[in-house]
């Protein structure tokens, strides 16, 4: 038993030594092999949360900057110039002549009123799905528009289902309809799913927003209550809950026929959006560089507004961020005389749109639209809801009329419209399109190394930390070239470095290039807690929100830091040539800083889009939501980009915008594209697609 006993010890500390030994022997006859997951990390373990506090601190300093002005002359100037940049921002389109063209497909007849399942023309070609419920008798009634919020069922569920009801028993007509992409206008008919993320935000390529073609909806509902002979059009109402609250707000803002208004739980402050859990459908792109809630709020009157809200809430709609944006904005409401036309209220409630909030809607709609009563809470009439089946306007699954136009289907019809037109060009102007390209990517300004913070080398790589002029910290590991003249070749990857293939690394250092790995703002250990806790599904929604509120973008950023990393080497290291390999959005961004002007060499992206033209093909969530950039469509594409850069570009496994493989008779003419806009530019070198 002794004899087992020690010949397995004695077994076990053997190849204990033969494998150091090996390991030995194989890092002194060949130190080349790299392993990237044991790649070392730059950063100090347990440090803050470096994007998030960098970002709340910009929408802090912001709030600070935007006062409403304290005269009328002056708010009259600053009304008209706010409202033109919401509706420039938003991508608005407004066409009041259009027809509203409403489509009654069934109805439910109930005691004291109809509901009707009706479809109406919001833009051309494009219809909304919603239910209309309407009192028993002539009329003309007072009407009120109701916009529901990120709950299943869209305007069908149970709380929006009984504003309407309500409504009508109190003697008013109400429209209940459907957001753009949700209820009956989802992709799949029949299916909820989430209209914001990388859905909504695809709206951003073609210089459109979910903010915006929600408003346009809502003010065509607007339009299509005017128009109809039972309704007063001087006595109009809205409201709405959470996502639908916000549209509520914007819509009474915008739309001066919005006579009194009642947002629910959804006012807040535009500071408290930052790093905070809301939807693209709520976002002002830019607008904490130029205004605050309390700006939009005051753009309501002399009109009347009330905001409910709750005492426990998503930090976004905290009650004391409304009393914020209500404390800022009654002075203009108070200037105007109308003082008791701005309201608020708090109810110890959960997030939604209760039956206390109707008694609330009811009193103030009375004294707002028929001008009765105090403005107090009106005690309901009883009623009971209807199964959801009973008020679709298409009950049959697959048999919804194609006007009722998806997301999806309007960004792939309007992209190709704005590709077609954008490759019609003849010629344009160089240093016009860069130009163009930078304010897109929202970069205002340049990145300067502040200060380059070195630690104890690791495994091979030196770390460091570059600490920059606005207020980053970027982690980067270097290793120097064997064969100077190589220069250096930068790589990212969106997932971090860990994802960065360990064959792509050894065979760099074979050749004797210099390598540097960096994590951008957001990836690996540059990433945000705050994001990864709150949205692991749904990656960089949090942030890439936030730098648009800021009036940035995450390919801007990144562009950014790119650069300043490719100076640090030029300036430290005397690189006689940087490269950049970048997978997915990383590739992207050096694409983008290649075709702003910025210093790089040769590009190489890796698992890139070679259009930013929605498909539906693969996954929306191929890429992660930094890739979108509002108006890059109306700008170019990618190929206009390549062309600008001057440079050498590969790409590997080139895709569309869903991860799809572009292969065959398919990437012919992508390369015939790239090849054409190269020839039109007249700049140097070449694409060339593995």
């Amino acid at each position: 038993m002794n004899r087992i006993k020690i010949f397995s010890i004695s077994y076990f500390v053997i190849n204990i030594c033969l494998l150091a030994v090996s390991a030995s022997r194989a890092n002194h006859v060949d130190n080349l092999i790299l392993n990237t997951d044991s790649l070392p990390t730059v950063l100090p373990k347990n440090h803050a949360d470096f994007i998030e506090s960098r970002l709340r601190n910009e929408a802090v300093l912001q709030f600070g900057t935007h006062q409403l002005p304290d005269n009328l002359e002056d708010w009259d100037k600053y009304r008209t110039r706010l409202k033109n940049n919401i509706i420039q921002k938003t991508g608005l389109m407004e066409n009041h002549k259009l027809s509203v063209d409403m489509k009654e497909t069934g109805s439910v007849q109930m005691q004291g009123y109809k509901i009707k399942n009706i479809s109406f023309q919001t833009r051309p070609g494009v219809y909304a799905t919603a239910n209309l419920y309407v009192p028993e008798g002539k009329g003309p009634f007072p009407a009120v528009i109701v916009m529901h919020g990120h709950w299943p069922g869209g305007r069908l569920y149970e709380s929006f289902q009984a504003i309407g009801q309500s409504l009508a028993l109190n003697g008013y007509v109400c429209l209940n309809i459907d957001a753009w992409g949700a209820g009956e206008r989802t992709r799949t008919h029949g299916k909820d799913e989430y209209h914001g993320a990388n859905l909504g935000a695809s709206l951003l390529n073609i210089g459109e927003s979910l903010t915006g073609v929600q408003i346009s909806d809502n003010m065509r509902g607007v339009d299509l209550l005017s128009s109809l002979p039972y309704v007063d059009p001087t006595n109009i109402g809205a409201t709405g809950a959470s996502g639908g609250g916000n549209q509520t707000m914007w819509l009474a803002a915008l739309d001066d026929r919005i006579k009194a208004a009642l947002p629910v739980v959804s006012v807040g402050t535009f500071e408290s959006c930052v790093m905070r859990s809301n939807c693209i459908c709520e976002l002002l792109t830019d607008g904490l560089t130029f205004t605050e809630q309390a700006g939009v709020l005051a753009l309501v009157a002399p009109r009347a507004i009330k905001m409910s809200n709750i005492i426990v809430d998503n930090p976004t709609f905290l009650s004391l961020e409304m009393f914020r944006s209500f404390n800022n904005s009654r002075p203009i409401f108070e200037m105007l005389g109308v003082e008791d036309n701005i309201s608020k209220l708090v109810l110890d409630k959960p997030h939604g749109y209760w039956p206390e909030n109707r008694e609330v809607m009811l009193g103030w709609f009375d004294l707002h639209l028929k001008g009765i009563g105090t403005g107090a809470p009106k005690k309901e009439i009883p009623f009971e809801t209807l199964p959801n089946k009973q008020l679709l306007v298409y009950p049959i699954i697959g048999k919804r009329d194609p006007g009722v136009q998806t997301t999806a289907d309007y960004c792939e019809r309007r992209g190709k419209e704005l590709r077609i037109s954008f490759l019609s060009q003849k010629s344009f102007v160089t240093a016009e399109k860069q130009k163009e390209l930078r304010s897109i990517l929202r970069i205002n300004e340049r990145s300067e190394l502040k200060k380059a913070h070195q630690y104890t080398s690791q495994g091979g790589w030196d770390r460091l930390a570059l600490e920059t002029s606005d207020d980053k910290l970027i982690p980067i590991l270097h290793m120097a070239p064997t064969n100077p003249s190589l220069g250096y070749i930068i790589i990212s990857h969106p997932a971090g470095k860990k994802a960065i293939p360990q064959e792509m690394l050894n065979d760099l250092k074979k050749k004797g290039q210099g390598i540097v790995i960096v994590d951008l703002s957001g990836t690996g250990e540059a990433s945000s807690t705050k994001e990864n806790t709150s949205n692991k599904s749904m990656v960089l929604h949090t942030q890439s929100r936030s730098e648009l509120w800021l009036g940035k973008t995450i390919l801007g950023e990144w562009v950014k830091e790119l650069n300043v990393v490719s100076d640090f080497l030029k300036s430290r290291y005397k690189a006689q040539k940087v490269s950049i390999d970048g997978s997915k959005e990383a590739g992207l961004a050096a694409l983008f800083l290649g075709a702003s002007g910025g210093h790089v060499d040769n590009i190489i992206m890796r698992d890139a889009p070679l259009s930013y033209l929605f498909d539906n093909g693969g996954s929306i969530d191929y890429f992660s939501m930094g890739v979108h950039l509002p108006g890059f469509l109306n700008w170019g594409d990618v190929s206009l980009a390549a062309a600008l850069s001057g440079k050498n570009i590969r790409i590997i496994n080139p895709v569309s915008m869903s991860g799809v493989k572009i292969s065959g008779s398919s990437l012919k003419v992508y390369q015939a594209e790239f090849a054409k806009l190269r020839t039109i530019s007249g700049q140097q070198g070449e694409t060339i697609f593995n």
